[in-house]
């Protein structure tokens, strides 16, 4: 696996970013669709699961997200078996709060005894001792929901205390959440729905820059239903791009803490987000495309 001992490369689109201490690029790697249908069970190709993990860190790739919930554990068993021992570089973000029922639906689990078992069960399918960055995830399946996280945000600052975490974030979180865990203790990132079409968090990502937090956009390309835009398509058509392409060009392109993290189960796929992503827009592309979600 000589792949895992690249040093990021300087090719790679949007420069690098902070999550604390840790520097990581800010085009990523979600590693949610390498679980099998609907985010269960194992993939049908294991072999081209593992192939995509390599190739991201051939690619320079060092900021990979992931979550116990996916698969469930199927991804994070994944990631180990592919990648570890990881090499310096590369930096590993998951996310507790959530588990998975016998249909697949998302069950929210933020009591903290459950946070703890769902640390020390990312600790032990990824091979680690402590955990880089780890998410809380609010909300539900629909999206976020108002109300207090200081108990599971709590529980999480006291794994941090015993080192099983090194740095926090949230997702799926209101703007309000946001600054009552910034009230307990520091965030490296916020990870929440947002792209061109749906960008409610346009303000919540300009505060975020000027403090230095990080903004990770989950579904940066729709998600299940892909986006759809008669402006996006015209840009791309007069590019000679992709849509998808655009939608990852301009995520960089709208502020500086913005990390990319698209997933996909194909490695040639992937190559092809890594170069869409590092798409020039004019000022002329841009002026449109910002209007598609205003």
């Amino acid at each position: 696996m000589s792949e895992t001992t690249n040093t990021p490369s300087a090719s790679l689109p949007g420069g690098t970013w902070l999550l604390g201490d840790v520097t990581v690029t800010r085009f990523g790697y979600g590693a949610m669709q390498l679980a099998g249908p609907g985010v269960m069970g194992a993939p049908a190709d294991r072999s081209g699961a593992l192939a995509v993990l390599r190739e991201a860190a051939a690619l320079g790739i060092t900021h990979i997200d992931t979550a116990g919930a996916y698969g469930p554990r199927v991804t994070n068993q994944l990631i180990r078996a592919a990648l570890h021992p990881y090499p310096a570089p590369l930096h590993i973000v998951t996310k507790v709060g959530a588990v998975r029922d016998q249909q697949g639906g998302w069950i929210p689990t933020r009591q903290p005894a459950d946070l703890r078992r769902a640390v020390h069960e990312n600790l032990e399918d990824l091979g680690l001792d402590a955990l880089e960055v780890v998410n809380l995830r609010l909300g539900d399946a629909q999206g976020p929901r108002p109300g207090s996280l200081a108990e599971p945000f709590e529980a999480l600052v006291e794994l941090q205390r015993q080192g099983r975490i090194r740095h926090l974030g949230v997702s799926n979180a209101t703007a309000e959440q946001v600054a009552e865990a910034q009230a307990i203790a520091p965030i490296v990132c916020v990870q929440n729905m947002y792209n061109l079409a749906h960008r409610q968090d346009d303000e919540l990502i300009d505060e975020l820059a000027e403090k230095g937090i990080a903004y990770v956009p989950f579904f940066p390309l729709g998600g299940f239903t892909p986006l759809q835009s008669t402006a996006l398509s015209a840009v791309a058509n007069r590019l000679d791009a992709t849509p998808f392409s655009v939608a990852l060009a301009w995520l960089l392109r709208r502020s500086p803490n913005i990390l990319l993290i698209p997933g996909t189960s194909s490695a040639a796929h992937l190559r092809e987000n890594v170069a869409g992503a590092g798409l020039q827009l004019s000022g002329e592309d841009l002026a449109e495309l910002d209007k598609i979600g205003r």
